[in-house]
C-alpha cells in the first residue's frame, strides 16, 4: 500500500460550495429544537416506546441537513474519493433516487454501500433527482474494482450527456449499460453513480460503446476525464453499491462476452510454525506430527482410506445412530481414540475428501 501522511496531503474540493443558511433560519431550527426537547408529552410517548416518527418526513428533512456530510464519511470510508479523483472530493448535495426493479415487481434501491447481486441489476436502472428545467447533467456508472488487465483502471458501464432536467432519457447515450459482473473470488466491487452538472452542453470525446462493443471500450479513467473536462463539469450527486459474484456471472462470460470466466483465489501467506521439538509436551501426537508434513499428502491418505472401504457393488453402510455410544478398544491410545472420534462424528480433515 502507498501511504500517505494526511498532515501533507492537500484535499481539494472539487464539488459546489456548503448553502448557508441565514441567521434567521438557523435560530428558527434552534427555537424548534428546544420546543421538541421541553415537550413533556412527547417524552412520555418516547419512554414508552409509543411514539410514531414519520420515516418519509425524517429522511427529508435528514437529506436537507446532515445527509450530504453523512454521504461523504460514508464515501470516504469506502475509499471512493481516493480512487476516483486522488486528492480531490465533493459533498454530495444532490440526492440521487436510483432503483434496480425486480422481476416480482419490487424495486431495490441503492444507497451508500449496500449490497446488491448481479443478478438484481441485471437492467439498467431508473435514476430520479430534483432538477431545474433549464439544467444539463451528466450521469456516469463506473466500476473501481475488477479491470482484467489494468490495475489503475476503470470500467464504465454507464454514460449519459447533455440530460435535460431530470429527463434521463432524452440525454445522450455515449455508452450503454451494462450490469455488473465481479469476479469470482476477489470479494465485494464497488459501483459507483455520480451526477455531474453541466455548464454547458459538451460532446465528450468518447466512442459510442453500445452492449455488444468489446469490453476493452469501456476502460476508463476517472481521474483523467474529469481534469480534461473540470472547466464544464462539477460533480453534485453520489450513490454507489457493493456486489459479489453470483452464478449469473458465469453465464455473462460465456454467452455474452464469449469468453472463458476468470476465477481467482487468494493466495494466503503460510502461517508460521515453530520448529519442530524432540518431545513435544501436552500436544496431540498426530495433529503435531502433520504441521510438519505436505498438506497434499495428508489429504491423499484421508482419501485412500476412504476408497478402502467403498464397493460400487454395495450400498455403503449405514451410519452409526449414536456415534459415541460404540466402544473403542482399550489398548487404543488416547490421540488414536480422538481421532476416530472425530470420524465417526464427521468432524476435521474427513470434510476435505
Amino acid at each position: 500500500m502507498n501511504y500517505k501522511d494526511e498532515l501533507y496531503t492537500t484535499r481539494i474540493d472539487i464539488g459546489f460550495p456548503r448553502a448557508t443558511n441565514s441567521e434567521k433560519t438557523q435560530l428558527a431550527r434552534l427555537e424548534q429544537l428546544r420546543k421538541l426537547k421541553s415537550d413533556k408529552e412527547l417524552e412520555h410517548l418516547a419512554r414508552n416506546h409509543k411514539l410514531e416518527i414519520n420515516l418519509t418526513e425524517a429522511r427529508k428533512e435528514w437529506l436537507q441537513t446532515l445527509g450530504p456530510n453523512h454521504k461523504k464519511q460514508i464515501a470516504e470510508h469506502y475509499g471512493i474519493y481516493e480512487h476516483l479523483y486522488g486528492e480531490g472530493y465533493f459533498i454530495p448535495y444532490v440526492n440521487l433516487d436510483i432503483h434496480y426493479e425486480l422481476k416480482n415487481g419490487l424495486n431495490l434501491p441503492v444507497y451508500t454501500g449496500n449490497v446488491i447481486k448481479p443478478a438484481e441489476a441485471g437492467e439498467q436502472p431508473s435514476v430520479a433527482y430534483e432538477s431545474d428545467d433549464n439544467s444539463l447533467w451528466t450521469l456516469v456508472l463506473t466500476s473501481l474494482d475488477g479491470h482484467l488487465t489494468e490495475n489503475d483502471k476503470e470500467y464504465v458501464h454507464w454514460l449519459v450527456a447533455n440530460i435535460p432536467s431530470n429527463n434521463i432519457e432524452r440525454g445522450d447515450t455515449i455508452i450503454e449499460y451494462l450490469r455488473p459482473f465481479p469476479l469470482k473470488g476477489t470479494g465485494y466491487h464497488r459501483y459507483v453513480f455520480i451526477l455531474y452538472k453541466q455548464s454547458e452542453k459538451i460532446s465528450y470525446d468518447l466512442k459510442n460503446v453500445t452492449s455488444s462493443s468489446p469490453l476493452e471500450d469501456r476502460t476508463f479513467v476517472t481521474r483523467e476525464w474529469y481534469q480534461k473536462h473540470q472547466d464544464s463539469i462539477t460533480p453534485s450527486g453520489l450513490a454507489f453499491y457493493q456486489t459479489d459474484w453470483d452464478h449469473t456471472v458465469k453465464d455473462f462470460f460465456h454467452n455474452v462476452l464469449n469468453r472463458k470466466e476468470p476465477v481467482y483465489e487468494y493466495d494466503f501467506p503460510p502461517p508460521y510454525i515453530r520448529p519442530q521439538e524432540w518431545f513435544p509436551l501436552r500436544k496431540p501426537f498426530n495433529l503435531y506430527m502433520d504441521k510438519y508434513r505436505d498438506p497434499k499428502q495428508i489429504k491423499k491418505e484421508y482419501l485412500l482410506r476412504k476408497l478402502k472401504n467403498e464397493d460400487p457393488f454395495k450400498a455403503p453402510p449405514p451410519p452409526l445412530k449414536f456415534p459415541n455410544a460404540h466402544s473403542l478398544p482399550q489398548s487404543m491410545p488416547s490421540w488414536l481414540k480422538l481421532h476416530e472420534k472425530k470420524i465417526r462424528l464427521g468432524w476435521g480433515r474427513i470434510n476435505d475428501v
